[in-house]
């Protein structure tokens, strides 16, 4: 079971989207369970006209508080905005304990017109994670994956996804998660403290995205 922190947004529900296609099921978490219920609802709305085109089981989705979502899950995805990250995961510190933690948080500046990468203290949103959440097993992922492709039952995944960590099984089981999802090539981006690259280049793909008015992504070939 996959629970997304922030599920409610549009990062997250494009994330659970595509998992729930490749049959995982989910868990959308948010502060107000309300909230996650409707979009848990608007997710299996989406599921009827995704799950047409795809043979095999597809996954369910149920919608919960952040807290009761990280219990009934084996793997946390963290798709909140950076400002909150901090706060939230404070929160749930005791509840995630020793589980994965797939950090997408990207830390960005948005002012007059321009996209830029926000300076952090630990070097990056997932270190962040890591140090507000020691015990854990924080592995960075799927940041540089646009919403409106994941949302979009007929556009094609055609991407990679750069994953690092410094716990060699939970990196290894997020890359094969991410495999999961068709037209994703998962690879292996190293140590935890890489993020703040991957997460750089966010900023940089959203300006080619502003200036194309297009949904561009990262592909890495020659491996």
């Amino acid at each position: 079971m996959l629970s997304f922190i922030g599920g409610t947004g549009p990062e997250g529900l494009g994330l659970a989207f595509r998992f729930l296609l490749a049959g995982q099921d989910v868990v959308i978490g948010s502060r107000s369970e309300e909230r996650a219920a409707v979009a848990a609802n608007k997710l299996t709305d989406m599921l009827t006209v995704g799950a047409a085109k795809i043979s095999g089981r597809v996954g369910s989705a149920v919608g919960l508080e952040n807290e009761p979502a990280v219990v009934a899950s084996d793997i946390v995805l963290i798709t909140v905005p950076f400002s909150g990250q901090s706060d939230i995961l404070k929160a749930l510190r005791v509840p995630i304990g020793d589980k994965i933690v797939v950090d997408t948080v990207v830390p960005l500046l948005f002012a007059k017109g321009k996209i830029s990468a926000m300076s952090v203290a630990e070097g990056s949103a997932a270190e962040q994670a890591q140090h507000v959440l020691p015990a854990a097993r924080v592995v960075s992922a799927f940041q540089n994956l646009s919403a409106e492709t994941l949302l979009d039952s007929n556009e094609k995944v055609d991407c990679s996804v750069v994953v690092c960590g410094d716990d060699a099984d939970a990196k290894t089981n997020v890359m094969d998660l991410a495999g999961l999802i068709e037209g994703i090539n998962p690879v292996d981006g190293g140590g935890l403290a890489n993020s703040r690259y991957v997460e750089d280049f966010t900023a940089l793909l959203l300006n080619i995205n502003r200036i194309y008015k297009a949904h561009s992504s990262l592909k890495i070939i020659g491996l």
